[in-house]
């Protein structure tokens, strides 16, 4: 059986790549990170997203597959994915084919206005 969970950054499918195609498994999860490369990552970003999904997986552990399963999951990785944004420890790929902001502006640094702008509490 295929199922897939798609979300803007994640895509989940129960299926294993051989060859450039998706053959369906029910024992392969095959976990496609930002298919339209909006962000720039390095190695150990990407290992953080990985090591989430294999954590997530084997939270379901013994329970059954279903595409609302993948779902959660999916949605999990974007939140991921948001604080790594938040954190700096991703950023936006400006030479990406569409650049349209999806987990909010970029923050952009201008040391003349720091601290003036503070709301008071």
């Amino acid at each position: 059986m295929f199922i897939k969970s798609t979300t803007r950054h994640i895509r989940i499918y129960t299926a294993e790549v051989h060859k450039n195609e998706l053959i369906p498994s029910n024992q392969v999860l095959t976990l496609d990170v930002d298919p339209d490369n909006e962000f720039n990552w390095d190695e150990v970003a990407l290992q953080q997203v990985y090591s989430k999904f294999d954590q997530l997986v084997e939270s379901y552990s013994g329970e059954d597959l279903t595409d609302y399963n993948l779902r959660r999951i999916g949605s999990d990785l974007e939140h991921l994915i948001r604080n790594l944004l938040n954190k700096g420890i991703i950023n936006y790929n400006l030479d990406a084919r569409v650049v349209n902001y999806s987990m909010g502006l970029p923050r952009v640094e201008v040391p003349e206005s720091e601290g003036k702008y503070q709301l008071n509490q």
